[in-house]
């Protein structure tokens, strides 16, 4: 696990030790999150993976040592029995005698070997350069690793907020469904007085079906909302803390200077292109190294055992023996085809697209930082405007239900007035929500978001209730 889970969980112990257990927060969650979350599981696998490339890389360097034997056993004798035929002088019969016996496994000669080899390479640039961009490379999917850290920081604040939206979405949906069905019943008995006529009734009816129909939506949205939190955690949240009331709505901290400033010195996506970089130069400079003389030394030692050969009644050769070599080689390479032409232009190609994506990174993170930072001052504006909205709109409809009992307005009116009333309120929830999130975001883009940001936002939730 990465650095980041290693300090929440050091967090998590602390806090949990003190604190008893209450409904779900943001940190409990993203703490069960970074060891549950399967992406970032499978992120940090690809990544101790790639990491083993290094070791691969180092280890032309080190010497191979190695253990060998083997045993042989050589037979020889015609394919067939061999047999002469004579004439027997005393009584003329012929007589076929058998001078050679045909192949057996039986006679034969043994051979016996066993030692040590070892090799190390001395001279071989291409050897050096490829580990060079193995490093460089190990660099990058560090640096990626960590963006996916940032990424589940994000994932996990993102599904825990659109819980709490769907949640405030709800309740905000039941309180108009409960107002529609209040304005219905008062329309019935108005109209069975005949203070109002029918028409009153049936606007208020379709009023109503509409706010009933639009609860029923959101509470399978809101189902949604938390499945998409667990498959996070693995765990269901069915009680999780709210937003408090008072959580401050403040413009981003410095100017787009500053934020830009930051995202230039510490953004994860600008120095793994950096790294990716390095490593397709390096990744050039073995290619070009490889039609360079390499030198490797290599010895081995044997102990030799050979069964000795008979003829004729002598033993010729045979017993045990020990055997050493040493040798350096010196390797030229001429030509192979064309080979090592095709794999240089190759490795100059992906500098070139290693270049472009620093370029495209480099361009793509400063109209990120720029959006990201006018979306926060935007939702600072939005926020505010939205609650001066929702003040005219409860103005407005109180001012039109008290037309309605007077006779000056009708109940189509009063129905618009509380749906701009409580589209007003949505809107103001959403903004909230949103302007989080996109707090959040802007640190992300600049590449300082880190888990105290997620505990300095724990501190502004609390039950619901």
């Amino acid at each position: 696990m990465g650095r980041i889970a290693k300090f929440i969980g050091i967090i998590l112990c602390s806090v949990l030790s003190t604190t008893p257990s209450q409904a779900d927060d943001l940190f409990s969650i993203l703490q069960l999150a970074l060891e549950n979350d399967p992406l970032l599981r499978q992120s940090e696998a690809s990544y101790r993976a790639n990491r083993e490339n290094v070791i691969q890389s180092r280890s032309s360097f080190l010497p191979s040592l190695g253990l060998f034997g083997s045993t042989t056993r050589q037979t020889s004798g015609p394919t067939d029995s061999i047999y002469v035929t004579t004439v027997d002088p005393l009584t003329g019969e012929t007589i076929r005698t058998k001078i050679s016996d045909d192949h057996s496994f039986r006679p034969g000669i043994n051979n016996h070997n066993w030692g040590v080899g070892i090799n190390q390479s001395i001279v071989n640039l291409a050897n050096w350069y490829n580990f060079q961009s193995a490093k460089a490379t190990d660099r990058a999917a560090a640096v990626n690793y960590a963006a996916q850290e940032q990424d589940l920081i994000m994932r996990t604040a993102t599904a825990y907020f659109d819980v709490l939206r769907a949640l405030e979405a709800l309740e905000t949906n039941l309180q108009e469904e409960e107002a529609a069905f209040s304005s219905l019943d008062q329309t019935r008995q108005r109209e069975e007085v005949g203070l109002v006529a029918i028409t009153d009734v049936y606007d208020s009816q379709a009023a109503y079906d509409l706010a009933r129909n639009t609860t029923i939506l959101q509470q399978d949205i809101l189902q949604a909302r938390y499945e998409a939190l667990e498959a996070l955690t693995g765990q269901a949240h069915p009680d999780i803390e709210v937003l408090r009331e008072d959580f401050p709505i403040v413009n981003a901290d410095g100017s787009l200077a500053d934020w830009e400033e930051q995202a230039d010195s510490n953004s994860l996506a600008i120095t793994a292109a950096q790294f990716n970089l390095v490593a397709s130069r390096q990744n050039l400079n073995a290619r070009k190294s490889d039609h360079l003389p390499t030198l490797d030394f290599s010895g081995s030692w044997a102990h030799v055992v050979t069964t000795p050969i008979r003829r004729e009644g002598i033993n010729i050769g045979g017993g045990a023996s020990d055997r050493t070599s040493l040798s350096l080689s010196l390797n030229i390479p001429l030509y192979q085809g064309g080979v090592l032409r095709s794999r240089r232009r190759a490795a100059e190609y992906q500098v070139l697209a290693a270049q472009e994506d620093l370029e495209f990174t480099t361009r793509q993170l400063t109209q990120n930082i720029r959006n990201a930072y006018r979306r926060v001052n935007t939702d600072v504006l939005v926020i505010a405007q939205t609650q001066q909205s929702i003040t005219s709109a409860q103005s407005r409809l109180d001012a039109t239900e008290l037309g309605a009992e007077v006779g000056t307005r009708n109940i189509v009116e009063v129905l618009l007035a509380r749906e701009n009333l409580f589209r007003a309120l949505r809107t103001y929830a959403d903004a909230r929500y949103t302007y989080v999130l996109d707090s959040l975001f802007l640190k992300q883009v600049a590449g300082i978001l880190t888990p105290q940001d997620i505990i300095d936002l724990n501190d502004w939730l609390e039950a619901d209730g």
